[in-house]
């Protein structure tokens, strides 16, 4: 299965950013996390950041015929980005939302994803075994 796995706004900063939420392990460390499990489960995975709103969507539109399902951590851009639902919402893709931290346990505005709607799941709390449960849903779904 070749999923493309997008990350929003600050992922870039894991290692450096309220620790004390989501850990000491650094976004380099995510990366060859996710790559080294797709390469046991024999999946092709693709991993993109980007802090831009914009440069998702681009990149978004640009790869999504290329791939099976897609995952995605918007970030702080769940909570209010409709440019990026609508996005989702055309590319006529498996989507799940991944978060690492438990969005729904934090403060108030963190609790709103627009993004949920566009997902058929959301996997989060569970840091980097977050993104693990959205290839293996996406896997069995299959």
């Amino acid at each position: 299965m070749n999923i493309l796995i997008v990350n929003g706004p600050n992922l870039n900063f894991l290692g450096k950013r309220e620790v004390s939420v989501y850990g000491n392990k650094t976004y380099d460390d995510l990366i060859k996390y996710l790559l080294a499990y797709g390469t046991k489960k024999n999946h092709q995975l693709e991993i993109y950041q980007s802090n831009h709103e914009g440069s998702i969507i681009d990149f978004l539109q640009e790869k999504y015929s290329f791939f099976d399902a897609i995952i995605i951590n918007p970030g702080a851009f769940t909570h209010y980005s409709y440019a990026i639902y609508d996005c989702l919402l055309s590319l006529n893709k498996r989507i799940v939302e991944v978060h690492l931290s438990n969005i729904y346990e934090r403060e108030e505005f963190r609790k709103i994803s627009v993004i949920k709607p566009a997902c058929e799941a959301q996997f989060y709390g569970k840091g980097f075994e977050s993104y693990i449960e959205a290839i293996d849903y996406l896997s069995k779904e299959d």
